[in-house]
């Protein structure tokens, strides 16, 4: 745990499926930056992730991230991209932080526990570039991602996929 400014303690700790509830409202209140979601789809897609996080900010969910591993059932077109070019990767379907908790480097937090729980060689991902989410490219490209493709899911709207590298070339 730290503490972070007055009485606020942040805690990344596995998200869990009583946060599902909490988690989705999140996730709706920040799309298109991510993808509009079911509520029920959350629940299948925590029981495909191989790491899923929460950021408790003074014991309320201030954010979150779902992370599959390759080969799942998951039929996003993103992560198909990934299955289809490389064995050895995580992919983060989804990252997502209450507005009052943005700006605060808790998504970075987020990440580098990733990073530290991960066992790939690659952490994937995709940004939006049509419509634009330019906080997040910069975010991600300060992380150290790199584009290695863009790909247009639906009329409108197209995505950069990205990788990080997290250990040496194994596929």
């Amino acid at each position: 745990m730290s503490e972070l400014g007055q009485n606020h303690t942040v805690r990344i700790r596995d998200l869990l499926p009583r946060d599902l509830d909490d988690a989705w409202r999140i996730n709706q209140a920040n799309t298109p930056a991510v993808g509009d979601e079911p509520r029920d789809a959350m629940d299948a897609i925590l029981a495909m992730c191989n790491i899923a996080l929460a950021v408790d900010v003074s014991d309320e969910l201030a954010g979150f991230c779902m992370v599959l591993p390759p080969g799942t059932a998951y039929d996003s077109p993103n992560y198909r991209y990934f299955c289809n070019r490389y064995d050895n990767f995580v992919y983060l379907d989804r990252v997502a932080f209450n507005a009052k908790h943005q700006g605060h480097g808790y998504g970075a937090a987020l990440y580098q526990e990733v990073e530290r729980r991960a066992t790939a060689s690659l952490f994937a991902l995709e940004v939006n570039v049509k419509p634009p989410n330019e906080g997040s490219l910069r975010f991600h490209l300060r992380e150290g991602f790199v584009e290695v493709d863009q790909q247009e899911t639906r009329p409108g709207k197209i995505v950069s996929l990205m990788v990080k590298r997290l250990l040496p070339d194994t596929d």
